[in-house]
């Protein structure tokens, strides 16, 4: 009888010592994904919230025809707020593509023509917080672009495409007043690849 129960806690310990890495193991994950989990909510509450300060920075721009920094660390400034008005899309948009100021707005590439001048404008941001909307951007849908001087032009869009980040037909120095909005792709990867989505559009003014 005893021997019996010898072999019946012998291997209950081992059931136990079976269980305790699979625990331990569903904990880490588990650790892993509320990290992950509050990394994302970070990261769209942080992009969310800067633009309150973005808008109130780009308001005293138009106002005072001035450069004014969002915050006082800032290496960017406002330069234009992009509106789409069928999806009641709005976004301010920031000097330069940088990481550190696409994590807060979308950014106007530095080598490309303002919104209104003769050329192709190119603004770029993150697929999931201020350029999300992009995915709903139909042919005809209406783009507005103000800038920091007052001024607005709207732009229609002519078609979407997908390219390679190092293949993008996007000519700077084209007729006419052009836009292009462009962001990651596709638009639910967790993690970021070569592809771009672009939004093409024609001034209509």
């Amino acid at each position: 009888m005893m021997g019996i129960l010898v072999a019946e806690d012998t291997k209950a310990k081992g059931r136990t010592f079976v269980r305790s890495p699979l625990i331990f193991l569903s904990i880490a994950v588990m650790a892993c994904g509320l990290i992950l989990l509050s990394q994302g909510l970070w990261i769209h509450a942080k992009a969310y919230a800067a633009q309150f300060l973005l808008e109130r920075a780009f308001t005293q721009s138009i106002a005072t025809g001035e450069k004014v920094k969002p915050w006082a660390w800032a290496d960017t400034w406002p330069v234009a707020r992009i509106e789409a008005p069928r999806l009641a899309a709005s976004a301010i948009a920031l000097n330069g593509a940088s990481g550190q100021a696409l994590a807060f707005g979308p950014g106007h590439l530095q080598n490309t023509p303002k919104a209104g001048e003769t050329g192709t404008a190119v603004y770029a941001a993150h697929r999931d917080t201020h350029f999300a909307f992009l995915k709903d951007i139909k042919k005809g849908d209406l783009i507005r672009i103000t800038r920091t001087d007052g001024k607005t032009y709207t732009y229609r869009a002519t078609q979407m495409s997908v390219a390679r980040w190092d293949e993008a037909q996007i000519d700077i120095h084209a007729a006419g007043s052009q836009l292009v909005l462009a962001t990651c792709y596709p638009f639910d990867a967790v993690t970021q690849g070569p592809f771009r989505y672009l939004v093409y559009a024609t001034s209509i003014q």
